[in-house]
C-alpha cells in the first residue's frame, strides 16, 4: 500500500500533476468511509449520505 502511495506522489512530482491530489484524497477519504461503516454497526445511517 505504502509503494502505491510513495509512486502515485513520484508521478505527481514528476509529472507537475498536483491538481489531481484533491481528487486522489477525496476517493480514499470516501473509500475508507466505505470501509469502516460496513464493518461498523453504524453502516445503516452511513449509507444514506450516497
Amino acid at each position: 500500500m505504502y509503494q502505491l502511495l510513495k509512486e502515485l506522489l513520484a508521478f505527481l512530482r514528476a509529472r507537475r500533476k498536483w491538481w489531481l491530489l484533491p481528487i486522489v484524497v477525496a476517493l480514499l477519504l470516501v473509500g475508507a468511509l466505505i470501509a469502516v461503516s460496513a464493518s461498523s454497526p453504524l453502516g445503516p445511517f452511513v449509507y444514506p449520505l450516497f
